[in-house]
């Protein structure tokens, strides 16, 4: 029952990850940058690119970790228990980078960066438990 919850979980955490890097991550109310707008970063926008773009990384991550939830092979689960640690790892790395203070200043925490953090972490519990029905050991058919 547990795993099959989380496995609906993780699913609905895949797309909660790629929708999240189209939402606003953090504001900078820089005097340097003059544009109101170029102000809210995203995984996809970040003035000048400054912090690159951590969205396009991210979405890839959770497409392949959907698809990876999706086939009921065991190298995939396992597979995919590498694949979403590595985009919690990732996406603790692009928290620290996005919310972090720098000369005295703190930018203003939006909710898509909470948002991308909480989906990967999910992804991770989901693929810890994956949701596969495997065979009994004696119960080859016989010749």
């Amino acid at each position: 029952m547990v795993p099959k919850i989380l496995y609906r979980a993780g699913i609905a955490a895949c797309l909660l990850l790629i929708i999240s890097c189209f939402l606003p991550w953090a504001y900078f109310a820089d005097a340097h940058i003059v544009n109101e707008a170029d102000r809210t970063f995203t995984g996809f926008y970040s003035y000048r690119n400054n912090y690159g773009k951590p969205g396009k990384f991210l979405v890839m991550l959770g497409l392949i970790a959907m698809a990876l939830m999706l086939l009921p092979k065991i190298w995939a689960k396992r597979t995919n228990l590498f694949i979403c640690a590595l985009a919690v790892g990732y996406a603790v790395k692009t928290y620290i980078l996005f919310v972090s203070c720098y000369n005295a200043y703190c930018p203003e925490k939006k909710v898509g960066i909470f948002l991308m953090l909480t989906a990967t972490i999910v992804m991770l519990i989901a693929s810890a438990f994956p949701h596969l029905a495997l065979k009994e050991a004696g119960s080859k058919k016989p010749e």
